[in-house]
């Protein structure tokens, strides 16, 4: 059955002529695409969940940005360790080289802070990558289904013509079997808007915990204590101009550290 059904619509599509073909061929390109594309961003999610989290616990939980960047040396397999690794990347960077020019030289907090920022700009292009086609999929789609039918219309309306015969049930056979090229285009339109959505939105989840943490690993680039340890030492410490005692002598340890 279903295959006399494929069959059947697979015979309507050729009989509108090379332009119904080449509009069905475009459909079903547009089709794998997106679904490559779906297929791909999914399981790249996956991965980046899983290793995002471990990342995430083992850094925090170390007791130095080296040891927790151990397992991380040069390539890294998700945004958090690529943006941590760009964080030390330029405070190394700013380190070894402030001193050749130091008139012109950036102070170290604007210079980490810069870095990050590109850091977090080159991530949202990265997790932007294939939505451009979902979303021109998703848009174009019904249009190009439609300019099928249209055309599918013209030629079975052309056709019957020829004949001579434009009874009611003459027309409504080829006009309505005309109408499976919108079909095919909404088809495959529909998944490729739904999986844009989800993905826009996973995205900007993702981009605000990338954000957050950009912000956490700033603080501990710029004072060698996280910000839950220094607050809980404000709690416990006395104050000096705004910041724990001995904070400064720990800033310069833990950056020394990371930089060794």
């Amino acid at each position: 059955m279903q295959t006399e059904l494929v069959l059947d619509n697979l015979n309507i599509i050729s009989q509108g002529g090379m332009v119904c073909m080449a509009v069905a061929a475009v459909l079903l390109a547009m089709s794998i695409g997106s679904w490559t594309v779906m297929v791909i961003k999914a399981l790249q999610a996956r991965c980046l969940r899983r290793s995002s989290a471990i990342f995430l616990v083992r850094f925090w939980q170390a007791s130095s940005i080296v040891s927790a960047m151990k397992r991380y040396p040069k390539k890294a397999e998700n945004p958090f360790a690529r943006l941590a690794l760009q964080g030390i990347n330029a405070a190394d960077h700013h380190n070894r080289y402030k001193a050749k020019r130091p008139g012109e030289a950036r102070s170290f907090d604007e210079f980490v802070a810069q870095a990050l920022r590109n850091g977090i700009s080159q991530e949202s292009m990265r997790l932007e990558t294939g939505l451009t086609l979902l979303a021109s999929v998703g848009s174009i789609a019904p249009f190009v289904g439609l300019f099928g039918t249209v055309w599918g219309i013209y030629h079975a309306l052309g056709a019957i013509a020829v004949g001579g015969q434009a009874t009611v049930d003459k027309v409504a056979g080829p006009v309505g079997e005309a109408l499976i090229m919108t079909a095919f285009g909404l088809a495959v339109a529909m998944p490729a808007v739904l999986a844009y959505n989800t993905l826009v939105r996973d995205n900007r989840l993702l981009m605000v915990e990338i954000e957050t943490f950009a912000h956490g690993l700033h603080i501990y680039l710029t004072t060698g204590v996280p910000l839950a340890a220094a607050q809980t030492t404000e709690m416990t410490t006395t104050k000096h101009d705004g910041m724990p005692s001995g904070a400064h002598g720990t800033t310069h340890g833990a950056i020394a550290e990371v930089l060794s």
